[in-house]
């Protein structure tokens, strides 16, 4: 059987219009980090009304598909947290570090 490792939580997301997005804290189960050209985009976000989640869950990172942030090694997040914020009309992870 294969050990698994605790993935980084989201310590803080001030990205306030996403759905996931209560009282600044991320409340989707995972998040993924996608690879935008020129940014580390949060590809969980979506802005809807509605708001979603679990409330008594503070999301951790998934899966993170930028291979050139300091913190990825074979795509899995190894920052003990991270901070998510608003990027233009997405949000973005702020931890993104480039190699």
């Amino acid at each position: 059987m294969t050990a698994m490792m605790e993935m980084p939580r989201v310590q803080e997301c001030t990205a306030i219009d996403c759905a996931y997005n209560q009282h600044e804290g991320c409340h989707a189960f995972a998040i993924t980090i996608g690879t935008e050209a020129d940014h580390a985009s949060c590809t969980t976000f979506f802005d809807i009304s509605t708001k979603g989640g679990l409330d008594a869950v503070i999301a951790q990172v998934g899966a993170c598909k930028r291979a050139d942030c300091r913190f990825n090694a074979e795509l899995e997040c190894r920052a003990p947290a991270i901070r998510v914020g608003p990027s233009r009309d997405m949000a973005d992870c702020m931890t993104y570090e480039p190699a």
